[in-house]
């Protein structure tokens, strides 16, 4: 057993599109390389929490360069939505390599068309901030995360989010909250403020 590992994700070119953080790594079999003179082949077994079923399409976009147009997610199922915003969080250091963040005082668009949930609503902020594919979040801990600055947008800025009463009549979901419990559309609304986020419903 080689133990815990970074397993990185190449393109077509042999550069790093990716990566995740893999455990219980075990060797069941090693080859020579047809690669090259000196190299080896292993067949390993290993777990990895992050690499969720249904992330394949989206990582052939990022590998293929097809990845190019926001809103490749808007028909994908619910949980193939979840992998989606795996694969964003997962590639974003290298889709975001050496670009700083967009300055303080910027004004994004959040389309809200097709927010019927959690995650369709990180899908379409994480396309708002960074562009097709992008990530800006995936859990209220991440987005909190990402708007202290370091993943593409630095606040305070304005969120204006169109289709907004659409968005809101359609998400029902509502979570705890301390000693109370609250829509979480609502709760975002809080949070944003609380960043310096100022959010203009349209």
């Amino acid at each position: 057993m080689a133990g815990n590992a970074w397993l990185a994700l190449l393109d077509g070119d042999g550069a790093t599109m990716g990566t995740y953080f893999v455990h219980e790594v075990t060797v069941v079999d090693v080859k020579p390389s047809v690669r090259g003179a000196g190299l080896v082949d292993l067949t390993v077994t290993l777990w990895c929490e992050n690499a969720l079923p249904g992330a394949e399409r989206a990582w052939d976009l990022v590998r293929s360069g097809r990845l190019t147009h926001t809103g490749m997610w808007h028909e994908l199922a619910p949980e193939a939505r979840h992998a989606w915003l795996s694969v964003a969080l997962w590639s974003r250091k290298y889709q975001r390599q050496g670009k700083p963040d967009a300055p303080a005082g910027q004004v994004f668009t959040l389309d809200g068309r097709h927010i019927v949930d959690e995650d369709s609503f990180y899908c379409a902020i994480g396309e708002a901030v960074n562009g097709p594919g992008g990530y800006f979040g995936w859990n209220l801990d991440a987005l909190d995360d990402c708007l202290h600055g370091d993943w593409g947008a630095t606040a305070p800025f304005t969120l204006h989010w169109e289709s907004s009463a659409e968005a809101r009549t359609r998400w029902v979901e509502r979570v705890p909250d301390g000693d109370r419990e609250v829509a979480l559309f609502d709760l975002l609304l809080e949070i944003f403020e609380e960043r310096g986020v100022s959010v203009v419903l349209q």
